[in-house]
């Protein structure tokens, strides 16, 4: 039986929706924009209109005036966006039971059924996209293929209102001579690697043997050959279904720049005992910690460690965040943003092999304090009690607390503190 998938792309959504509530606006070129107080100050999305002017997604605010001094900025409702977001679901859900989500904006839809042909996906393909204009006032992109990569490049292939059929008799002429980076899954640090080696084309990549590109990126230079040679098999999944959690991180733009470890490791602890809490919510422990920096030129670089055994702890998780940026990071900007991620994740019952040179006496002491943290801050709120290593000797006049994160800000001309906590000591 041959598959039958479609991947549907709501035209610049965020936009799109803003334009319809505020007909004013709708024929002037317009951006969702984040907020320049709190210093998230990017394009989140841009209509037509303003992509004409050569307006882009994630650039800053001032960069796009530049290019078009009238854009209209407005800021985000994402609420309105997930009711948007639920009733293109719905009208997806009319037509199968296997509708998986990507993102607010984006879905993929298996009809395969016996009989059915990919010019039958196209077909209806047109009468989803064509209720989702009468119904929403908002337009789609569909892509119509036999797996779920080339479905998604079919969508983004003819923007906006549009609908792109790739069949699996005629998809080589028209996807090889893609440029690799519009390939699912290949971002920006593997686009230059691959063009570095003179791999430019998504057809170069289909071309190239699969174990020298799993000596360059592992497992996944085998997934991304696969994709390119058209041998997607993965599955849609069913309309209730939950993916496991693979990943459990926090980040935050700081209020201002960070230029020292210190400012650093305060911002990292803050960020660990949400990641921590979390994980003792699902029940799971990490093996491994990521971090990701974005210096004030909005450059940014992601380093990751693994860890030696399982762990919820907040202090270890942001010990090992603390060694990657003092090992990995140069200093040859100050730091605008901070995340850190707790990765390949596991059951946090799950047994593990004790360190023999370890103190593990230690570590349990530790686990029933933060057990003990945990249950305080549940029953009083996450202000109830932290690490004193976020106050250091600093008054707190000097302390500028944002939601979830506390940063030194000299220069802060209002700080905001409305409790005065308790505070434990970081050296357990």
């Amino acid at each position: 039986m041959e598959r039958v998938i479609l991947h549907c792309d709501a035209n610049a959504f965020y936009a799109s929706v803003e334009c319809l509530y505020t007909p004013s606006i709708r024929h002037r070129p317009v951006a969702v924009c984040g907020s320049v107080e709190e210093r998230h100050g990017i394009v989140l999305t841009k209509n037509q209109i303003a992509k004409q002017f050569g307006v882009q997604t994630g650039e800053a605010i001032w960069q796009a005036r530049q290019k078009c001094p009238d854009l209209i900025c407005v800021p985000p409702d994402y609420g309105l966006y997930i009711r948007f977001s639920k009733r293109m679901r719905r009208i997806y859900e009319e037509y199968s039971d296997r509708v998986e989500s990507f993102g607010l904006d984006e879905a993929w839809i298996d009809l395969s059924n016996p009989g059915l042909t990919i010019r039958d996906g196209e077909r209806i393909a047109h009468e989803i996209r064509l209720r989702v204009k009468r119904e929403l006032g908002i337009t789609v992109s569909v892509g119509v293929s036999f797996n779920k990569i080339f479905a998604k490049l079919g969508s983004d292939m003819k923007k906006p209102d549009a609908v792109t059929t790739l069949p699996r008799d005629d998809w080589k002429g028209r996807i090889w001579p893609l440029p690799v980076s519009e390939l699912l899954y290949v971002g920006p640090a593997t686009t230059r690697k691959l063009m570095s080696r003179n791999i430019l084309t998504i057809g170069d990549l289909a071309k190239m043997p699969p174990e020298l590109l799993h000596g360059w990126f592992g497992k996944n230079g085998i997934v991304l050959w696969r994709f390119a040679n058209g041998e997607d098999n993965s599955r849609v999944m069913q309309n209730d279904y939950e993916a496991p959690i693979k990943s459990v991180g926090h980040g935050i733009t700081c209020s201002c720049d960070l230029r020292d470890n210190e400012s650093v490791w305060r911002v990292m602890l803050e960020l660990s005992q949400d990641i921590g809490h979390r994980l003792r919510v699902y029940g799971l422990a990490a093996m491994g910690v990521r971090l990701a920096v974005r210096s004030n030129d909005l450059s940014g670089s992601q380093y990751q460690i693994q860890l030696s055994y399982p762990s919820q702890s907040p202090m270890e998780i942001a010990q090992a965040a603390r060694t990657l940026f003092l090992t990995r990071y140069s200093w040859n900007m100050p730091v605008r943003s901070l995340t850190v991620t707790g990765l390949n994740l596991v059951p946090s019952d799950q047994p593990t092999q004790l360190d023999m040179f370890g103190d593990e006496q230690r570590r349990m002491r530790r686990q029933k304090l933060e057990d003990c943290v945990d249950e305080i801050r549940n029953r009083f709120g996450k202000r109830a009690i932290f690490s004193a290593a976020l106050m250091g000797c600093l008054p707190v006049e000097q302390m500028v607390w944002r939601p979830d994160v506390a940063v030194h800000c000299p220069e802060a001309v209002a700080p905001v503190f409305y409790r005065k906590p308790n505070w434990i000591c970081n050296h357990f």
